[in-house]
């Protein structure tokens, strides 16, 4: 099986958000406000609403299609670097467990920070 760079990847992404792109442009031009209800949707599966989501990559390509929306869709470079970024995170699982003993630990010269106590 052949290695996929990030670069290829991309440009396959872009590809699908187009042809998807075409779909939602020939629903619109059936049945004239198609996009104001697809929009909420496509959001929702982006998880663009939810304030506190870390982006992962099964939000990416709902938030490729929903930036083929506007009137200057993202080029393959423009992807790739979001892309790369998204792989280059740490997964949110590791780095909760990393985050929590720091919350907990006393601060500098004052009272421990625990609550319940």
């Amino acid at each position: 099986m052949a290695n996929i760079t990030t670069q290829q990847l991309a440009e396959l992404l872009v590809g699908v958000a187009r042809a998807q792109q075409a779909i939602v442009e020939a629903a619109e031009s059936q049945k004239a406000g198609f996009r104001m209800h697809l929009a909420p949707t496509l959001q929702t599966a982006a998880r663009i609403r939810n304030t506190g989501h870390v982006p992962t990559l099964m939000d990416f390509p709902a938030r490729v299609l929903l930036a083929h929306q506007g009137r200057n869709p993202p080029d393959a470079a423009q992807v790739m670097r979001d892309l790369e970024a998204l792989l280059s995170a740490r997964p949110a699982a590791a780095a909760a467990p990393a985050a929590a003993p720091a919350a907990t630990a006393p601060a500098a010269g004052g009272p421990p920070l625990d609550i319940i106590r």
